[in-house]
């Protein structure tokens, strides 16, 4: 494919239709960042600066059930398999036949099946927080302390009580989790809606029956974690080496979960250090 010489705002697939942030030189290499939960695009704009700085290009979605002209009714639409075409979709809109991926919570477990299943399409892969899922499942199976930290995913199958309650309690329960108050009130203005969190709790409902495998990953990838991370552990971080069959590094950092917008200097470094080392 040739790259396209124009700013993407929005791009489409089934009839969805989401928003994207497209900046830096509209000639460098593209990095799409992909955000997790329950936050949104702008949870990159800290590390999207430090990379347009090097020269690089970033397309960052409000994905689906974030963005308003992409939130379809029913589990079902959150299937992984959708949420990966979704992101194939937007590399194509690019232009560009491969692109460096990156993501965080939710944005990372997708970046992993992304890169997994279609290794083609990435030139190199950065994961913050979120170690690769079958660490994350062979975690879960061998003792209780990812299972006490993931005690929300079971909370979160429950119809209607989880957006009620997230939205009641917005601010106070990211503040307790380490985001910022400027970053949790600027989330809140936009999701803190039982009717707005439908659609992103519903990522975790629809997990249950995927279709898409975890398959282990052939692209140059760096996986960031903070050992102070209240969600994800030390052993599916350590697990997730296994997991991947290409270049790897592992960067682990003081840090809690909310990397992007804590830790934005020491996650813009290891996005450009990978993009280095891939190009």
């Amino acid at each position: 494919m040739a790259a396209l010489e124009q700013r993407i705002t929005t791009f489409s697939r089934d009839g969805l239709r989401f928003d994207v942030t497209d900046e830096g030189p509209v000639d460098g290499d593209v990095v799409v960042l992909l955000h997790g939960f329950p936050t949104d695009r702008t949870s990159w704009d800290r590390v999207a600066a430090r990379l347009h700085e090097a020269g690089l290009r970033t397309l960052a979605p409000d994905q689906r059930g974030y963005s308003p002209g992409a939130r379809p009714a029913g589990e079902d639409a959150y299937r992984l398999d959708e949420l990966v075409a979704d992101v194939l979709a937007l590399i194509d809109a690019s232009g560009r036949e491969r692109v460096h991926l990156v993501g965080h919570d939710w944005g990372g477990a997708l970046a992993w099946l992304v890169a997994g299943n279609h290794p083609t399409r990435i030139a190199s892969l950065t994961v913050l927080s979120t170690p690769h899922p079958a660490a994350m499942s062979r975690a879960w199976r061998r003792g209780l302390d990812q299972k006490r930290r993931s005690w929300y995913m079971a909370a979160f199958q429950v119809p209607w009580v989880p957006e009620r309650a997230l939205a009641a309690g917005f601010n106070s329960l990211m503040a307790r989790s380490g985001l910022p108050l400027e970053d949790s009130r600027r989330y809140a203005a936009r999701l803190a809606r039982p009717d707005a969190l439908t659609g992103p709790v519903n990522w975790y409902r629809a997990a249950r029956h995927s279709g898409v495998g975890a398959h282990r990953v052939e692209v140059p990838t760096t996986y960031v974690w903070g050992s102070r991370d209240a969600f994800l552990g030390r052993t599916a971080a350590e697990l997730t080496r296994e997991h991947v069959g290409a270049d790897y590094e592992l960067i682990e950092l003081d840090a809690g979960h909310w990397l992007p917008e804590t830790c934005d200097a020491e996650s813009a470094a290891a996005i450009l250090h990978r993009v280095a080392r891939a190009s």
